[in-house]
């Protein structure tokens, strides 16, 4: 029996945007698998230091990208993280960049207890839209979609567009 073809999908975003309720909840309306690359470093130690000024670990993005090699070759996985340009290109079939109002976002940091720099720097990377222009420096501009994550109707239709996204992508690769 032929094994079914299924895409990568990247979720991306400032800290705080909804990349990992989005993502969790489509792995459940797909089938596909949901990674954290925060939780995978955290339970793999892939980190390679401890960054003062923003008190969290420095993610060692090597050692991240050889832990998921094997699960991405195989296709049906979801990456859920903040930064995007250290994976290899080859990856993705399509990269989906959350964006929240800044307003929204700052709320959002402030209850996880960010404050001083870490919020300020998190709410201007959003303002200035970092991530974005990461993802399309780092991938190829038709798969690099922007979708806004403000409100649980936002979360709808954005599941509702990805499952249908996916499903289609399914039908023209198998």
């Amino acid at each position: 029996m032929r094994i079914m073809k299924r895409p990568n999908i990247l979720l991306t975003g400032t800290p705080g945007v909804g990349k990992t309720t989005l993502g969790k909840e489509l792995a459940q309306r797909t089938g596909l698998t949901y990674v954290n690359v925060g939780d995978l470093a955290q339970e793999g130690q892939l980190f390679e230091g401890f960054d003062e000024e923003y008190q969290c670990p420095i993610l060692d993005e090597d050692r991240v990208v050889d832990e998921l090699e094997d699960r991405m070759g195989d296709g049906g996985v979801i990456i859920d993280y903040h930064g995007c340009d250290f994976f290899p290109e080859r990856w993705f079939d399509i990269v989906f960049v959350l964006r929240t109002d800044n307003t929204n976002l700052y709320n959002r940091l402030e209850s996880r207890g960010y404050t001083g720099k870490k919020l300020q720097d998190n709410v201007q990377c959003e303002i200035f839209q970092t991530i974005y222009e990461e993802a399309m420096e780092a991938y190829k501009e038709e798969i690099v979609h922007q979708l806004p994550s403000n409100t649980p109707e936002d979360l709808e239709r954005n599941l509702e567009q990805i499952v249908q996204w996916s499903e289609q992508w399914m039908k023209d690769n198998n």
